[in-house]
């Protein structure tokens, strides 16, 4: 049975955002992948924005299939980038050989949404 809908995407300033706050097993990374992928196709976004702050661990499936993930969207026409990766997350991802040259990375949010074309204003900047 798959389970959709474990992982909002919401879509801001024509980018999806996939803020990742549980703990990604096979089985709903794989959903999420799935369910990236249909709202990329529904909404034609050309950015796609993957927020990994809220994982303690990856795994080298839940790594693959990130990393597919975004491989997968360049495919379909947009950009992807990660951000939020914890220094053992990046660790474990160059350790494991995967290639993410087709993926990009960021420290946050705002710098992943700058990265992707998107115009942030921030309170109080000159």
């Amino acid at each position: 049975m798959r389970q959709t809908g474990q992982v909002p995407i919401l879509r801001v300033a024509g980018v999806l955002l996939v803020a990742i706050q549980v703990d990604l097993g096979d089985t709903v990374a794989t959903a999420l992948q799935e369910d990236v992928l249909e709202a990329i196709a529904r909404t034609g976004s050309t950015g796609l924005l993957i927020d990994v702050t809220g994982l303690e661990m990856v795994d080298s499936f839940v790594a693959r299939v990130l990393v597919d993930t975004g491989r997968m969207a360049r495919l379909m026409g947009t950009e992807t980038v990660i951000v939020g990766l914890r220094p053992e997350v990046a660790g474990t991802l160059v350790r494991m050989g995967f290639d993410v040259s087709e993926v990009q990375a960021a420290l946050d949010i705002d710098e992943g949404l700058e990265r992707l074309g998107c115009k942030v204003v921030r309170r109080g900047a000159d």
